[in-house]
Parts: C-alpha cells; structure tokens; sequence
C-alpha cells in the first residue's frame, strides 16, 4: 500500500508546447488533482510553456521546475533532460533551439510530403492547428492522420507512417551528446540522461557510456522511469552511484498523446519522491 504522506513529484512531463495534449495550466491542474507536491515541465526543445505552468502552480501551491528534453544524435534514440534553477536561464541556448526547431520544420515538411505521395492529404496547416506554441512534431501529425479518418489511432499513425519503421519517417537534425549536455550546462542548468532504457545498452556498455558523458559535463541519470523494470532502475541506480550521477524521475507524460502513461505514476508502479527535487536543487 502506498504512503498517503509521501510526497511524490514528476520531474518528465510534456505539454502542448511541444507534443502534449494538456495546455501547461491544465497539466498541472492535473498534478495537484492526483496530490503531486511538484513536477518538472521538459517539453521538446522549448520553454514557451513554463511560465503559464509556473503561473498556475503558483495558485494551486504546486512547485514547478522549468525544464527542457533536447534530442541528441545517438542511435538508437537519447534525450538529454535539462532542469534550470529559473526560466529565463536558458536564454544562452537559443540559438541551439532555434537550429533544432528549423530541423524539426523541415522534417515535417518532408513527412507531409511523403504522405500526400502516398495518397494521404493533410497540410502543414492543419498540422500546426493541433499545437499551442511554435513546435510542431510528428504526434501533431499523428493527431491529423486520427482526426481524418486515415488511421484509427495515434499509436496506429505511428506504427503505420511516423516511427523509424514508417512509410514516412525521415531523420531530422540533432545536436551531438556533447553539445546538447554543454549548452545545458552554459544555461545554469543541470543536464540529466533521459529514459536510459531506451539505449538498449547492457550494464557494462552504460558504464561506459555513463563515464563519456559525465566527462561532457552530464549531472545525473533518469534511474526512475515509466518503462523501467525492477532490474532496469537498480542497474540505473548502481550505476548513478558509482558514476556520481544525481538520480532523477519522471513518468514521461503526455496526455492522451501517450496512452496508459499517467502524470505522476507511469504505468501504474512509479513512485518518485520529492527528496530527488531536494538532491537535484542541491548539485
């Protein structure tokens, strides 16, 4: 039975800013709904959203953490997690997000080219309609394919089109680990390995993994994860610990844009205490 005391955070979350389907005041209006004392806004190579989400949570008595998830060019996939002490801290970095928005951009034009080749007529438009700020993304595109009938769900427009497998899927322009977790670091932020799960890696090639990025500049790893088993965060936390890596947590939601991930709790096992805030303001 979970401890009704405990207070519990989210440090990986997503809202429409970037590929969510909550507005950053609705996300969290739905943290302080499920008793979250805090949680991290990391929406994809922005920060449009944070000052709405600080706004509510300011309200609502829910701390907010401005944050930021970059993508970097690693196969198969990794995502750096940036955590600032305050908003405007990224203001160094723009000029790495405004490269990465043009690739973004120009992989989307790509995809809706490829897709009107296929027989399938969406605009960039109609794509651009289904996001609040000025990223747009291959969910917003998913979200198109489901609205107009030619596929039956976003996980569908997905497997079918947009993933690395899909009939449209194209590479868009990333930076390189180490330019991602320094320019983080240029910020006043605290760069963090994303979702580590996803690199597929075994406990020894992490390790090494883990001592080449730390030599970057990387601050801590995401040892709590929605798609984590029981093994994967011991390996993750055995690893922080003998790298010197603060250990963050986070659910990686995304509203109905990721089915069955939920705020706070992932897929129904993830507990992430607040003490993890405390270690990470405290590095």
């Amino acid at each position: 039975m979970k401890d009704q005391n405990k207070k519990l955070i989210d440090l990986h979350t997503h809202s429409m800013a970037s590929d969510g389907s909550m507005s950053p005041a609705e996300l969290v209006r739905h943290a302080h709904g499920k008793g979250l004392s805090a949680l991290a806004l990391t929406d994809h190579d922005t920060v449009d959203g944070v000052q709405e989400a600080l706004e509510e949570g300011e309200k609502l008595g829910v701390e907010v953490i401005p944050g930021i998830e970059i993508s970097v060019d690693y196969k198969p996939e990794m995502h750096i997690l940036g955590y600032f002490p305050r908003l405007y801290a990224y203001n160094s970095i723009r000029n790495e997000l405004e490269v990465i928005r043009q690739g973004r951009e120009a992989r989307n034009l790509k995809i809706i080219n490829r897709l009107n080749e296929l027989g399938i007529a969406i605009t960039l438009e109609e794509v651009k309609k289904e996001a609040l700020g000025d990223i747009t993304g291959r969910p917003h595109i998913a979200r198109v394919l489901v609205n107009k009938g030619f596929v039956k769900s976003i996980d569908d427009a997905f497997d079918k089109y947009l993933s690395r497998e899909g009939r449209a899927y194209f590479k868009r322009f990333e930076l390189k680990p180490e330019d991602g977790i320094q320019a983080i670091r240029r910020a006043g932020g605290l760069p963090v390995l994303a979702h580590p799960v996803f690199l597929r890696k075994t406990y020894d090639e992490m390790d090494r993994l883990l001592e080449e990025l730390k030599g970057f500049g990387l601050a801590g790893i995401e040892a709590l994860y929605s798609d984590h088993s029981r093994e994967d965060t011991g390996n993750f936390l055995r690893l922080a610990i003998k790298h010197g890596l603060i250990v963050t947590g986070g659910s990686d939601f995304h509203g109905s844009f990721k089915p069955g991930m939920e705020l706070g709790t992932g897929r129904g096992g993830l507990e992430v205490p607040y003490e993890l805030l405390e270690n990470l303001r405290k590095a």
